[in-house]
């Protein structure tokens, strides 16, 4: 761990990272990419400074309120967060100020901040993200080896639904010739209908890869799966998109179901959804 100064937490876009690199472990991961300039070990966190007061300042200056993200790149529920508590502080000011919040993790760590969440859905809006990749929980400890399986994401989902804040899942990535099957893709499903998602994020079935992700991609497949890299390089050469050879199928399965049971399913509807900001009834503005 490490700390940075920074002048700004929040992006053009209201997204925020606490924290930047990571600790799960995912073999997959795209943040290790080298366009993201991460000009670090991946595993040592750069945290930071100050990062709570740097929020307030530019909530402060804002005019109207709006969803505050964070998640999307850096998990801001790593094993650290239970020392360092920056992610419950900013939190902390996100509802003082009366903003939206979007947050994505892969870690029951959130629930330590329940009642913040509760707090801020209760005036604005609070949507909890969680990423679910494997229904097959010994594949997940192999994929996402430091950090919850996917039956524990499945506990933060019901336990959001009893508290009335609303969830997305975000179904990503699905590996070729590893988890993208139709047994997985139902088994996710499921697990989203029963806590009653209010979208679910699929960006096709298949896997991004790119420099820096990529070696590190292969060198957990050759670990873990022996033969798999050079089935990926046959496939897929070295494009971006590595899409599965099941994904029109899987998106078939995947559309039907969410249309049979009301989840948002269309990018753009989901994202729509995500960064729409609301006022509860009776919840007055104090912009």
């Amino acid at each position: 761990m490490h700390y940075a100064d920074y002048k700004t937490i929040l992006s053009p876009k209201n997204g925020m990272n606490l924290y930047r690199g990571c600790s799960h472990g995912c073999i997959y991961c795209d943040s290790r990419s080298a366009c993201y300039q991460i000009n670090h070990h991946f595993e040592d966190i750069e945290v930071k400074r100050n990062a709570p007061q740097i929020l307030e300042e530019q909530l402060r200056r804002k005019r109207k309120p709006c969803m505050i993200g964070t998640g999307a790149m850096c998990d801001p529920y790593i094993p650290l967060e239970e020392e360092l508590q920056v992610t419950r502080q900013c939190l902390a000011v996100i509802e003082r100020y009366g903003f939206g919040l979007s947050i994505l993790t892969k870690s029951p760590r959130i629930l330590r901040d329940l009642d913040l969440l509760k707090a801020i859905n209760e005036k604005t809006k609070c949507v909890v993200q969680v990423t679910l990749t494997t229904y097959d929980e010994d594949l997940c400890r192999k994929l996402e080896p430091n950090v919850s399986t996917t039956s524990d994401r499945f506990h933060v989902l019901e336990v959001m639904q009893n508290n009335d804040i609303p969830t997305v899942v975000w179904l990503s990535p699905i590996l070729p010739f590893i988890n993208d099957t139709e047994e997985n893709l139902r088994g996710l499903l499921d697990y989203c209908i029963a806590a009653k998602v209010r979208g679910i994020l699929c960006f096709g079935f298949g896997v991004t890869l790119r420099e820096g992700d990529r070696e590190y991609f292969y060198a957990q497949l050759d670990r873990l799966f022996p033969e798999m890299k050079q089935r990926y390089i046959r496939s897929f050469g070295s494009a971006y998109m590595c899409n599965s050879p099941n994904n029109n199928s899987l998106t078939s399965i995947f559309k039907e179901v969410c249309k049979q049971h009301g989840i948002l399913w269309k990018t753009d509807d989901v994202f729509t959804y995500l960064q729409t900001f609301e006022y509860k009834t009776g919840q007055l503005s104090l912009f």
